[in-house]
């Protein structure tokens, strides 16, 4: 039986009723990003995987996911879809990008994007607009090696782990940055930014070299930075690289908003102090045609530069494009 498997049919109503979740993958410098993505429920416990989906036309989390396959995915929300539980359930495992998905599981996550997030847009117009959106998308097989789950959405409480066990102890503090661990950007902006989101996450790197993500919520800024509270436990004491993520979004995933951040954590005498290096954020209208012209301009603009920069390779927005390798650097 897959660890997967092994979890049960309550995580199994999670994977295949969220709506949303959180994409946790490790960056160069031994930090983590997460990134909200929509999972669509695609799932086989008997293979053991997870699926979702991605457009080149946003290569990055692709070129991450090329230099090291250790991800996390993170189910920790469940307004607007069909999960009834309240359990914090975290997928760790290795992703293996799908360049060329079958038109079996093609169909099947166009069934299920209309299950969740309403019919596609169909038409001349609309098939040209979303080309690169829709045609460069491309599946990503998560091989799930550990599932955790704790009893709330809090991420409190005591999990249960199936699969590989979780690590003895807390990871080392990492080397401090060459440009310092202070804020590089206004944070006290980025404090009131995400004091209006209702999902606010904090990914770091486990000691076992897996991401992971928990819920946080932001209780002060200053020029110092962020102050962060948390379940008692999941944040490990010392200093690191983090990845910060708020977001917000409606019925159908229309109306998003997202916050984005990487930068340095500092857990100390029970303080947690966030100093953000990076920021980038959008946010998208809650009207759906308005949300399709943006997604498929950005798909436009992504697969463009990503070619401009030799690491996309075929014929512009084909199907047959493919993300060139990492490069050494």
């Amino acid at each position: 039986m897959t660890t997967y498997a092994c979890a049960g049919p309550i995580v199994d109503d999670v994977l295949g009723g969220d709506i949303t979740e959180v994409l946790a993958y490790v960056t160069p410098a031994g930090g983590a990003v997460p990134a909200s993505i929509a999972p669509l429920g695609q799932r086989d416990r008997d293979a053991g995987t997870v699926t979702f989906t991605t457009s080149l036309g946003f290569p990055r989390k692709l070129e991450r996911i090329a230099r090291d396959p250790r991800v996390a995915l993170v189910y920790h929300a469940r307004e607007h879809g069909d999960a009834t539980g309240q359990q914090y359930v975290v997928l760790q495992g290795r992703a293996e990008p799908d360049m060329h998905p079958a038109a079996e599981l093609r169909a099947r996550l166009e069934q299920a994007g209309v299950r969740l997030q309403g019919p596609l847009k169909r038409g001349p117009f609309w098939g040209r607009w979303l080309r690169e959106y829709y045609d460069t998308r491309i599946a990503v097989h998560v091989h799930v090696e550990r599932v955790v789950v704790r009893p709330d959405l809090r991420c409190a409480g005591e999990p249960d782990v199936y699969g590989r066990p979780l690590p003895a102890a807390g990871p080392d503090s990492q080397a401090v940055p060459a440009k310092g661990t202070g804020p590089r950007v206004d944070a006290e902006r980025a404090g009131r930014r995400l004091r209006r989101l209702p999902h606010v996450l904090l990914a770091y790197m486990q000691a076992d070299g897996y991401p992971t993500a928990v819920p946080v919520e932001v209780r002060g800024a200053s020029e110092r930075g962020l102050e962060l509270g948390a379940a008692d436990g999941v944040l490990p004491p010392g200093g690191r690289r983090a990845g910060l993520l708020g977001h917000s979004y409606r019925a159908q995933l229309i109306g998003i908003e997202s916050r984005q951040s990487t930068g340095w954590l500092e857990v100390s005498d029970g303080i947690a102090r966030y100093a953000p290096h990076t920021q980038h954020g959008f946010v998208a209208p809650p009207n759906k045609t308005l949300l399709l012209l943006a997604n498929g301009l950005l798909a436009k603009l992504g697969v463009r530069k990503a070619r401009r920069e030799g690491r996309l390779a075929g014929p512009e927005g084909r199907s047959s494009d493919r993300l060139a390798p990492p490069s050494p650097r």
